[in-house]
Protein backbone atom coordinates (compact mmCIF):
# COMPACT_ATOMS: atom_id res chain seq x y z
CA UNK A 1 0.00 0.00 0.00
CA UNK A 2 1.57 3.27 -1.16
CA UNK A 3 0.90 6.23 1.14
CA UNK A 4 2.76 9.41 0.24
CA UNK A 5 3.75 12.08 2.79
CA UNK A 6 1.13 14.36 1.19
CA UNK A 7 -1.64 11.84 1.95
CA UNK A 8 -0.41 11.60 5.53
CA UNK A 9 -0.44 15.39 5.88
CA UNK A 10 -3.95 15.68 4.42
CA UNK A 11 -5.22 12.88 6.70
CA UNK A 12 -3.72 14.46 9.82
CA UNK A 13 -5.02 17.92 8.86
CA UNK A 14 -8.57 16.65 8.24
CA UNK A 15 -8.52 14.71 11.53
CA UNK A 16 -7.44 17.83 13.45
CA UNK A 17 -10.09 19.94 11.70
CA UNK A 18 -12.80 17.45 12.71
CA UNK A 19 -11.84 17.71 16.37
CA UNK A 20 -11.56 21.51 16.20
CA UNK A 21 -15.04 21.66 14.68
CA UNK A 22 -16.35 19.27 17.35
CA UNK A 23 -15.01 21.52 20.10
CA UNK A 24 -16.37 24.82 18.80
CA UNK A 25 -19.69 23.44 17.52
CA UNK A 26 -20.64 21.10 20.38
CA UNK A 27 -18.32 21.21 23.37
CA UNK A 28 -17.36 24.84 23.92
CA UNK A 29 -20.77 25.71 25.39
CA UNK A 30 -21.48 23.26 28.26
CA UNK A 31 -24.69 21.28 27.76
CA UNK A 32 -25.98 17.72 27.91
CA UNK A 33 -26.58 16.40 24.36
CA UNK A 34 -30.03 15.13 23.49
CA UNK A 35 -30.58 11.55 22.30
CA UNK A 36 -31.48 12.85 18.82
CA UNK A 37 -28.28 14.90 18.56
CA UNK A 38 -26.14 12.00 19.77
CA UNK A 39 -27.82 9.52 17.40
CA UNK A 40 -27.45 11.84 14.42
CA UNK A 41 -23.74 12.48 14.91
CA UNK A 42 -22.96 8.86 15.85
CA UNK A 43 -24.57 7.71 12.60
CA UNK A 44 -22.64 10.36 10.67
CA UNK A 45 -19.23 9.27 12.03
CA UNK A 46 -19.94 5.55 11.64
CA UNK A 47 -21.13 6.16 8.07
CA UNK A 48 -18.01 8.22 7.34
CA UNK A 49 -15.78 5.43 8.72
CA UNK A 50 -17.50 2.83 6.54
CA UNK A 51 -17.28 5.06 3.48
CA UNK A 52 -13.55 5.57 4.10
CA UNK A 53 -13.07 1.79 4.28
CA UNK A 54 -14.85 1.36 0.95
CA UNK A 55 -12.54 4.04 -0.49
CA UNK A 56 -9.47 2.13 0.69
CA UNK A 57 -10.84 -1.06 -0.86
CA UNK A 58 -11.55 0.63 -4.21
CA UNK A 59 -8.26 2.55 -4.41
CA UNK A 60 -5.75 0.17 -2.81
CA UNK A 61 -7.44 -3.23 -3.08
CA UNK A 62 -9.86 -5.15 -0.89
CA UNK A 63 -7.10 -6.87 1.01
CA UNK A 64 -6.32 -3.52 2.60
CA UNK A 65 -10.01 -2.66 2.76
CA UNK A 66 -10.62 -5.84 4.75
CA UNK A 67 -7.70 -5.04 7.06
CA UNK A 68 -9.16 -1.59 7.69
CA UNK A 69 -12.64 -2.93 8.50
CA UNK A 70 -11.24 -5.62 10.83
CA UNK A 71 -9.09 -2.99 12.55
CA UNK A 72 -11.95 -0.52 12.81
CA UNK A 73 -14.29 -3.11 14.34
CA UNK A 74 -11.64 -4.14 16.88
CA UNK A 75 -10.77 -0.56 17.83
CA UNK A 76 -14.45 0.42 18.07
CA UNK A 77 -15.12 -2.48 20.44
CA UNK A 78 -12.09 -1.56 22.55
CA UNK A 79 -13.20 2.09 22.52
CA UNK A 80 -16.63 1.13 23.88
CA UNK A 81 -14.86 -0.71 26.69
CA UNK A 82 -12.87 2.51 27.14
CA UNK A 83 -16.18 4.38 27.46
CA UNK A 84 -17.25 2.10 30.29
CA UNK A 85 -14.12 3.07 32.25
CA UNK A 86 -14.73 6.75 31.40
CA UNK A 87 -18.19 6.33 32.93
CA UNK A 88 -16.69 4.88 36.12
CA UNK A 89 -14.15 7.73 36.32
CA UNK A 90 -16.74 10.48 35.83
CA UNK A 91 -19.08 8.84 38.33
CA UNK A 92 -16.22 8.61 40.82
CA UNK A 93 -15.47 12.32 40.43
CA UNK A 94 -19.19 13.22 40.28
CA UNK A 95 -18.75 15.24 37.07
CA UNK A 96 -21.95 17.23 36.34
CA UNK A 97 -23.72 16.02 33.17
CA UNK A 98 -23.31 19.29 31.28
CA UNK A 99 -19.50 19.21 31.73
CA UNK A 100 -19.02 15.59 30.73
CA UNK A 101 -18.73 16.49 27.03
CA UNK A 102 -15.60 18.55 27.69
CA UNK A 103 -14.00 15.78 29.73
CA UNK A 104 -14.77 13.22 27.02
CA UNK A 105 -13.48 15.48 24.26
CA UNK A 106 -10.15 16.10 25.98
CA UNK A 107 -9.89 12.42 26.91
CA UNK A 108 -10.46 11.34 23.30
CA UNK A 109 -7.84 13.79 22.01
CA UNK A 110 -5.34 12.49 24.58
CA UNK A 111 -6.16 8.93 23.47
CA UNK A 112 -5.55 9.78 19.80
CA UNK A 113 -2.22 11.50 20.56
CA UNK A 114 -1.03 8.58 22.71
CA UNK A 115 -2.11 6.03 20.12
CA UNK A 116 -0.35 8.06 17.43
CA UNK A 117 2.90 7.77 19.38
CA UNK A 118 2.41 4.04 19.92
CA UNK A 119 1.62 3.58 16.21
CA UNK A 120 4.89 5.26 15.21
CA UNK A 121 6.86 3.17 17.71
CA UNK A 122 5.13 -0.03 16.61
CA UNK A 123 5.76 0.68 12.92
CA UNK A 124 9.48 1.21 13.61
CA UNK A 125 9.74 -2.01 15.63
CA UNK A 126 7.93 -4.10 13.02
CA UNK A 127 10.07 -2.65 10.24
CA UNK A 128 13.33 -3.58 11.96
CA UNK A 129 12.57 -6.52 14.25
CA UNK A 130 10.32 -9.33 13.03
CA UNK A 131 10.56 -11.02 16.45
CA UNK A 132 8.44 -8.19 17.90
CA UNK A 133 5.40 -10.18 16.72
CA UNK A 134 6.19 -12.81 19.38
CA UNK A 135 6.14 -10.09 22.06
CA UNK A 136 2.96 -8.50 20.71
CA UNK A 137 1.28 -11.92 20.56
CA UNK A 138 2.30 -12.86 24.11
CA UNK A 139 1.20 -9.44 25.37
CA UNK A 140 -2.24 -9.81 23.80
CA UNK A 141 -2.69 -13.30 25.23
CA UNK A 142 -1.81 -11.97 28.69
CA UNK A 143 -4.17 -9.01 28.26
CA UNK A 144 -6.91 -11.37 27.07
CA UNK A 145 -6.56 -13.34 30.30
CA UNK A 146 -6.66 -10.15 32.38
CA UNK A 147 -9.68 -8.93 30.43
CA UNK A 148 -11.59 -12.16 30.98
CA UNK A 149 -10.70 -12.86 34.61
CA UNK A 150 -9.46 -9.56 36.02
CA UNK A 151 -11.48 -7.21 38.18
CA UNK A 152 -13.40 -4.51 36.29
CA UNK A 153 -14.93 -2.91 39.36
CA UNK A 154 -11.94 -0.85 40.48
CA UNK A 155 -12.46 2.90 40.25
CA UNK A 156 -9.47 4.69 38.67
CA UNK A 157 -10.52 7.83 40.55
CA UNK A 158 -9.45 6.13 43.81
CA UNK A 159 -6.34 4.38 42.46
CA UNK A 160 -2.78 4.85 43.65
CA UNK A 161 -1.91 7.11 40.73
CA UNK A 162 -4.70 9.56 41.57
CA UNK A 163 -3.81 9.42 45.27
CA UNK A 164 -0.28 10.49 44.30
CA UNK A 165 -1.67 13.32 42.14
CA UNK A 166 -3.79 14.56 45.05
CA UNK A 167 -0.74 14.61 47.32
CA UNK A 168 1.28 16.61 44.80
CA UNK A 169 -1.40 19.09 43.66
CA UNK A 170 -3.62 21.31 45.85
CA UNK A 171 -7.20 20.35 45.03
CA UNK A 172 -10.54 22.03 45.68
CA UNK A 173 -13.47 19.91 46.80
CA UNK A 174 -16.03 21.55 44.52
CA UNK A 175 -16.39 22.24 40.80
CA UNK A 176 -16.05 25.81 39.51
CA UNK A 177 -18.08 25.45 36.31
CA UNK A 178 -15.77 23.76 33.77
CA UNK A 179 -12.57 25.51 34.92
CA UNK A 180 -9.46 23.37 35.38
CA UNK A 181 -7.84 25.62 37.99
CA UNK A 182 -9.09 28.36 40.34
CA UNK A 183 -7.33 30.96 42.51
CA UNK A 184 -8.38 31.12 46.16
CA UNK A 185 -6.66 33.28 48.79
CA UNK A 186 -3.71 33.94 46.51
CA UNK A 187 -3.13 30.19 45.92
CA UNK A 188 -3.81 28.38 42.65
CA UNK A 189 -5.86 25.18 43.15
CA UNK A 190 -6.76 22.51 40.62
CA UNK A 191 -10.42 21.52 40.39
CA UNK A 192 -11.91 18.01 40.27
CA UNK A 193 -12.38 18.73 36.54
CA UNK A 194 -8.61 18.63 35.97
CA UNK A 195 -8.26 15.53 38.17
CA UNK A 196 -10.87 13.78 36.02
CA UNK A 197 -8.98 14.64 32.83
CA UNK A 198 -5.70 13.40 34.35
CA UNK A 199 -7.40 10.13 35.36
CA UNK A 200 -8.85 9.66 31.88
CA UNK A 201 -5.46 10.40 30.29
CA UNK A 202 -3.92 7.69 32.49
CA UNK A 203 -6.67 5.27 31.46
CA UNK A 204 -6.00 6.14 27.80
CA UNK A 205 -2.33 5.24 28.23
CA UNK A 206 -3.26 1.81 29.61
CA UNK A 207 -5.76 1.17 26.82
CA UNK A 208 -3.23 2.11 24.14
CA UNK A 209 -1.06 -0.81 25.32
CA UNK A 210 -3.60 -3.39 24.11
CA UNK A 211 -5.16 -1.30 21.34
CA UNK A 212 -2.08 -0.87 19.15
CA UNK A 213 -0.66 -4.43 19.30
CA UNK A 214 -4.20 -5.69 18.59
CA UNK A 215 -4.56 -3.81 15.33
CA UNK A 216 -0.97 -4.53 14.28
CA UNK A 217 -2.04 -8.15 14.49
CA UNK A 218 -4.49 -7.41 11.66
CA UNK A 219 -2.39 -5.15 9.42
CA UNK A 220 1.20 -3.96 9.07
CA UNK A 221 0.15 -0.72 7.41
CA UNK A 222 0.66 2.23 9.79
CA UNK A 223 -1.77 4.34 7.74
CA UNK A 224 -4.58 1.80 8.24
CA UNK A 225 -3.71 1.53 11.94
CA UNK A 226 -3.94 5.31 12.39
CA UNK A 227 -7.12 5.87 10.36
CA UNK A 228 -8.92 2.91 12.00
CA UNK A 229 -8.05 4.36 15.42
CA UNK A 230 -9.03 7.90 14.41
CA UNK A 231 -12.42 6.82 13.06
CA UNK A 232 -13.03 4.58 16.09
CA UNK A 233 -12.46 7.59 18.37
CA UNK A 234 -14.47 10.04 16.24
CA UNK A 235 -18.04 10.09 17.42
CA UNK A 236 -17.12 8.32 20.65
CA UNK A 237 -18.30 11.32 22.65
CA UNK A 238 -21.76 11.18 21.06
CA UNK A 239 -21.86 7.40 21.43
CA UNK A 240 -21.27 7.80 25.18
CA UNK A 241 -24.47 9.81 25.59
CA UNK A 242 -26.38 7.62 23.14
CA UNK A 243 -25.65 4.26 24.81
CA UNK A 244 -24.81 5.48 28.32
CA UNK A 245 -27.56 3.35 29.84
CA UNK A 246 -26.72 0.43 27.55
CA UNK A 247 -23.09 0.31 28.72
CA UNK A 248 -24.11 -1.22 32.04
CA UNK A 249 -26.07 -3.89 30.16
CA UNK A 250 -23.05 -5.08 28.14
CA UNK A 251 -22.10 -7.52 30.89
CA UNK A 252 -20.23 -9.86 28.54
CA UNK A 253 -18.29 -7.15 26.70
CA UNK A 254 -15.10 -7.90 28.65
CA UNK A 255 -15.31 -11.59 27.79
CA UNK A 256 -16.00 -10.79 24.12
CA UNK A 257 -12.98 -8.50 23.97
CA UNK A 258 -10.89 -11.17 25.70
CA UNK A 259 -11.81 -13.63 22.93
CA UNK A 260 -10.88 -11.07 20.25
CA UNK A 261 -7.55 -10.20 21.90
CA UNK A 262 -6.71 -13.90 22.33
CA UNK A 263 -7.58 -14.60 18.69
CA UNK A 264 -5.37 -11.75 17.46
CA UNK A 265 -2.62 -12.88 19.85
CA UNK A 266 -2.67 -16.36 18.32
CA UNK A 267 -2.72 -14.79 14.84
CA UNK A 268 0.38 -12.74 15.73
CA UNK A 269 2.24 -15.79 17.05
CA UNK A 270 1.39 -17.72 13.87
CA UNK A 271 2.67 -14.81 11.79
CA UNK A 272 5.83 -14.58 13.90
CA UNK A 273 6.51 -18.29 13.31
CA UNK A 274 5.82 -17.86 9.60
CA UNK A 275 8.49 -15.11 9.29
CA UNK A 276 10.72 -16.45 12.08
CA UNK A 277 14.33 -15.23 12.30
CA UNK A 278 15.14 -16.32 15.88
CA UNK A 279 18.06 -18.75 15.89
CA UNK A 280 16.71 -20.92 18.72
CA UNK A 281 13.45 -21.58 16.83
CA UNK A 282 13.81 -23.92 13.82
CA UNK A 283 17.43 -22.80 13.39
CA UNK A 284 16.36 -19.28 12.51
CA UNK A 285 14.31 -20.45 9.52
CA UNK A 286 10.63 -19.59 8.91
CA UNK A 287 8.08 -22.29 9.72
CA UNK A 288 6.21 -22.14 6.44
CA UNK A 289 3.82 -24.94 7.45
CA UNK A 290 2.30 -22.70 10.11
CA UNK A 291 -1.00 -21.35 8.72
CA UNK A 292 -1.54 -17.64 8.12
CA UNK A 293 -5.04 -16.64 9.21
CA UNK A 294 -6.62 -14.72 6.28
CA UNK A 295 -8.06 -11.26 6.86
CA UNK A 296 -11.56 -12.27 5.72
CA UNK A 297 -11.69 -14.88 8.48
CA UNK A 298 -10.41 -12.34 11.03
CA UNK A 299 -13.12 -9.88 9.98
CA UNK A 300 -15.87 -12.51 10.28
CA UNK A 301 -14.56 -13.79 13.62
CA UNK A 302 -14.31 -10.31 15.18
CA UNK A 303 -17.75 -9.27 13.90
CA UNK A 304 -19.36 -12.51 15.09
CA UNK A 305 -17.72 -12.26 18.53
CA UNK A 306 -18.95 -8.69 19.05
CA UNK A 307 -22.47 -9.69 17.93
CA UNK A 308 -22.60 -12.75 20.21
CA UNK A 309 -21.27 -10.80 23.23
CA UNK A 310 -23.82 -8.02 22.67
CA UNK A 311 -26.83 -10.33 22.17
CA UNK A 312 -25.85 -12.56 25.11
CA UNK A 313 -25.42 -9.49 27.34
CA UNK A 314 -28.83 -8.06 26.44
CA UNK A 315 -30.52 -11.44 26.88
CA UNK A 316 -28.97 -11.90 30.33
CA UNK A 317 -29.82 -8.41 31.60
CA UNK A 318 -33.35 -8.70 30.21
CA UNK A 319 -33.75 -12.03 31.98
CA UNK A 320 -32.36 -10.56 35.21
CA UNK A 321 -34.80 -7.64 34.97
CA UNK A 322 -37.72 -10.02 34.39
CA UNK A 323 -36.74 -12.17 37.39
CA UNK A 324 -36.36 -9.09 39.59
CA UNK A 325 -39.79 -7.79 38.55
CA UNK A 326 -41.35 -11.21 39.17
CA UNK A 327 -39.74 -11.48 42.62
CA UNK A 328 -40.99 -8.00 43.51
CA UNK A 329 -44.53 -8.89 42.42
CA UNK A 330 -44.46 -12.18 44.34
CA UNK A 331 -42.99 -10.45 47.37
CA UNK A 332 -45.71 -7.80 47.23
CA UNK A 333 -48.42 -10.46 46.90
CA UNK A 334 -47.08 -12.36 49.91
CA UNK A 335 -46.99 -9.18 51.98
CA UNK A 336 -50.59 -8.36 51.00
CA UNK A 337 -51.74 -11.91 51.77
CA UNK A 338 -50.06 -11.88 55.19
CA UNK A 339 -51.67 -8.54 55.95
CA UNK A 340 -55.12 -9.88 54.99
CA UNK A 341 -54.57 -13.00 57.12
CA UNK A 342 -53.74 -10.89 60.14
CA UNK A 343 -56.78 -8.68 59.53
CA UNK A 344 -59.14 -11.68 59.22
CA UNK A 345 -57.76 -13.52 62.25
CA UNK A 346 -60.11 -12.92 65.29
CA UNK A 347 -57.41 -14.09 67.67
CA UNK A 348 -55.09 -11.44 66.32
CA UNK A 349 -57.79 -8.80 66.88
CA UNK A 350 -58.29 -9.96 70.47
CA UNK A 351 -54.56 -9.96 71.07
CA UNK A 352 -54.25 -6.44 69.71
CA UNK A 353 -57.20 -5.27 71.85
CA UNK A 354 -55.74 -6.90 74.97
CA UNK A 355 -52.35 -5.36 74.29
CA UNK A 356 -53.90 -1.95 73.74
CA UNK A 357 -55.89 -2.24 77.00
CA UNK A 358 -52.81 -3.25 78.95
CA UNK A 359 -50.84 -0.31 77.62
CA UNK A 360 -53.59 2.09 78.66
Amino acid sequence: MQVTPLIWLITLAVTILFFVYEFFAHVRKPHEPTIAESARWSAFYIGLALLFGVGIGVVSGWRYGGEYFAGYLTEKALSIDNLFVFLIVMTGFAVPKKYQQKVLMIGIIIALVLRGGFIAIGAGLIENFSWIFYIFGALLLFLAYKQAFGSHDANPADGRFMQLVRRVLPVTDEYHEDKLTVKKGGTRFVTPMLLTIIAIGFVDLIFAVDSIPAIYGLTNEAYIVFTANAFALMGLRQLFFLIGGLLERLVYLAQGLAVILAFIGVKLVFHALHVNELAFINGGQPLLWVPEIPIWFSLLFIGATIAVATVASLMKTRGDDARLARDQVEGGSMTTADSEDRTDDPESDETRSSTAGSSR
